[in-house]
């Protein structure tokens, strides 16, 4: 887990981590950039986490770069990272490991 959390108990911090790696925790959200061997291939992930975001009404932060796709969730509502932004998060990597 490569997450520093800010404004949680180190229990909680750890039960809404552990799960995840190479994110980010900083300025109250989460953020990680995913690595492609493609444009192409990053634009099909950004589409996919799109479509995932919307079945959610959840909606991250997204920037599409060569090969690459930096993602940052928050939840706005809260004023920082929820349950909402961890199980995304966690769709992210798992469709990561699919491309």
């Amino acid at each position: 887990m490569d997450c520093f959390c800010i404004g949680y108990s180190n229990d909680l911090a750890f039960l809404m981590f552990k799960d995840l790696e190479n994110w980010q925790y900083e300025n109250k959200a989460i953020s990680r950039t995913f690595e492609f061997q493609s444009y192409l291939s990053g634009v099909n992930f950004l589409n996919k986490v799109a479509s995932l975001a919307e079945e959610a009404n959840h909606h991250p932060d997204m920037t599409l770069s060569w090969c690459k796709v930096h993602v940052v969730l928050t939840t706005h509502d809260s004023g920082d990272v929820t349950d909402k932004d961890v199980a995304l998060a966690k769709l992210c990597d798992q469709h990561f490991k699919l491309d």
